[in-house]
């Protein structure tokens, strides 16, 4: 066995044992600390598919910022078992059949998906920053400059919206 297959083996049974410890946690900040070691398995796939930038904003952005944000968030929550209210039947009865059509839906996405058997070529540089900043300011300066006046614009309107009188 390859030892790039190794390592997408075990960054696959961790980013899956991960996932499924958010699921199956009873504790809202076990689960939040079982997405962060998904996120760093998923940024290790990046890293495997040759796309450094991609794994290094993942992890800053969402293994460090959002994480962080949800850890705040749960813990100014105080989450309590003995107050929260019982969902009713009809909850539950609506939650089975979304998630069974969520399920039959990835389950014909996944039958017509055909599965390449030839290898990623790990030594282009399709990933790597330079391309990235490449492609940004050349193809797509346009919509790159006019996401930057839509960010600007809305943190504008964030202020004068809290700004008190």
């Amino acid at each position: 066995m390859n030892p790039h297959q190794l390592v997408f083996w075990i960054l696959s049974v961790i980013a899956i044992g991960g996932a499924l410890g958010v699921i199956l946690s009873r504790n809202p900040v076990a689960s939040v600390l079982f997405l962060i070691v998904t996120f760093f398995a998923v940024s290790g796939h990046y890293i495997l598919l040759n796309a450094q930038f991609l794994a290094i904003v993942n992890i800053i952005v969402y293994a460090g910022a959002i994480m962080v944000l949800f850890l705040y968030v749960i813990m100014l929550m105080n989450l309590n078992g003995d107050v929260e209210p019982q969902k009713s039947k009809l909850l539950q009865f609506a939650g089975i059949i979304s998630g069974g059509i969520l399920f039959l839906v990835l389950l014909a996405a996944f039958k017509t998906t055909q599965l390449s058997t030839t290898p990623i070529n790990a030594s282009t540089s399709i990933g790597l920053i330079s391309e990235l900043g490449q492609v940004l300011f050349t193809r797509f300066v346009f919509p790159f400059e006019i996401s930057s006046i839509l960010f600007l614009s809305a943190m504008v309107g964030a202020v004068v919206i809290g700004k008190k009188d």
